[in-house]
């Protein structure tokens, strides 16, 4: 509970658990652009930003699902799909002329050799220049997704057991995740520079098409006019003089 009259109210995406203000104040002491890294259980998002004034400005941008149009079919929330969306976010940024920045973590726990750290090494692969130590970044093993391969291999053996139950339904070949990350790859470097460059424009939605609106019919005008109605004339009202009613008797 707030006490006393210098209570100061803290900022509304530091009540929410949101931002750290302290952390952020001194990334933007860095005057350096910033590596935003956010990790859902599906997807990975890998911003670079520029403070301003005005607001935050981000300046490149990329996002797991969107491995899917240059020929990734695994699983977007792995330890892979992060080290590529870095790569392609790094490749758009370094094409809009940004050549060092800073990793911004936000609230997520610094776990060594973790998705965040995964998505980072894909942005210096890019050709950032990222103040960074070696030891907390994955392998080589592991940013190829070998270690997925293994567990598959595990578990298909193991009776009973729900691993990997739904892979079945999809279209998807764990064992080729290796060659899958090393073809992307390619592929992504093989984009042309103006490829890059250009910002994608959020399309307006369309309008439905307006339906053309109905004609009133017109008024029928008559051929003989009613007769004008009169206005009665008001009653004059019964005017009783004050003070000159009956006068009540004497005793």
């Amino acid at each position: 509970m707030a006490h006393g009259p210098t209570y100061r109210v803290k900022f509304r995406r530091r009540r929410e658990g949101k931002t750290d203000y302290y952390r952020r104040k001194r990334l933007l002491l860095s005057r350096r652009s910033r590596i935003v890294v956010r990790k859902t259980n599906t997807n990975t998002v890998v911003q670079i930003i520029n403070a301003n004034v005005v607001g935050d400005m981000t300046v490149a941008s990329a996002i797991a699902s969107e491995l899917s149009n240059h020929g990734w079919s695994a699983s977007t929330g792995n330890l892979p799909a992060a080290y590529l969306t870095g790569f392609l976010a790094g490749l758009r940024a370094k094409s809009r002329g940004v050549k060092e920045a800073i990793l911004d973590v936000g609230l997520n726990p610094p776990i060594k050799g973790s998705r965040l750290y995964a998505a980072l090494k894909g942005v210096i692969d890019a050709g950032l220049d990222v103040p960074h130590s070696p030891d907390i970044l994955p392998d080589d093993s592991r940013i190829s997704g070998k270690h997925i391969v293994a567990s598959y291999e595990h578990y298909s053996s193991v009776e009973g057991t729900q691993m990997f139950s739904k892979i079945g339904k999809k279209k998807t070949t764990i064992t080729t995740i290796p060659k899958q990350v090393d073809k992307v790859k390619k592929t992504l470097l093989e984009i042309s520079a103006a490829t890059l460059k250009k910002s994608k424009k959020r399309k307006a939605p369309a309008k439905a098409a307006a339906k053309p609106a109905a004609k009133k019919p017109k008024k029928e005008v008559p051929e003989v006019k009613p007769p004008r109605a009169v206005p009665r004339k008001p009653k004059p009202k019964k005017l009783i003089a004050r003070g000159k009613g009956k006068k009540g008797k004497r005793r």
